[in-house]
């Protein structure tokens, strides 16, 4: 669920369809996203592997080690894009805005850490053109425990 006034409109990153703008400024550290509704977690090989689940990997995201939930209805959550200097911070399935963000900003999250160790995503990084490949579980959980931990202060 998405806690603050959205919008969702064309996105202001090349190439990436709509995106999510905030109606509302928000402090730094503040839930922006909030999981809710999720009816069950699958592990990675359950959805690479059951070719029904596999032709919705590309609405797959990782919460926690090896589970994944799958978001075929696509919810208004999906139009969070990918950025590698992102507004949002993606930890254990929240998104906490990553700095005081004012009205209008597009919220985005690193996806290298929704995709599984080494999935490559089925695009680049619109600003640098770089490979989006998904981080390791641990290095995941610590590098936005850190974070967190930073803007929490």
């Amino acid at each position: 669920m998405i806690l603050p006034r959205y919008r969702i409109a064309a996105s202001s990153i090349p190439g990436a369809g709509k995106g999510l703008f905030l109606a509302q400024s928000l402090p730094a550290g503040s839930i922006v996203v909030a999981p809710d509704a999720i009816p069950r977690t699958y592990a990675f090989d359950e959805i690479t592997g059951t070719p029904d689940l596999a032709s919705l990997l590309h609405t797959s995201v990782r919460w926690f080690e090896d589970r994944y939930t799958l978001s075929p209805d696509w919810p208004d959550e999906c139009y969070v894009n990918h950025s590698f200097v992102p507004t949002g911070l993606w930890h254990l399935g929240f998104i906490f805005a990553a700095s005081d963000l004012q009205a209008g900003v597009e919220l985005t999250v690193d996806y290298r850490h929704l995709l599984a160790p080494g999935q490559e995503e089925s695009f680049r990084d619109a600003e640098t053109g770089t490979a989006i490949i998904g981080f390791d579980w641990r290095d995941s959980l610590v590098g936005s425990t850190r974070a967190l931990a930073a803007l929490l202060g």
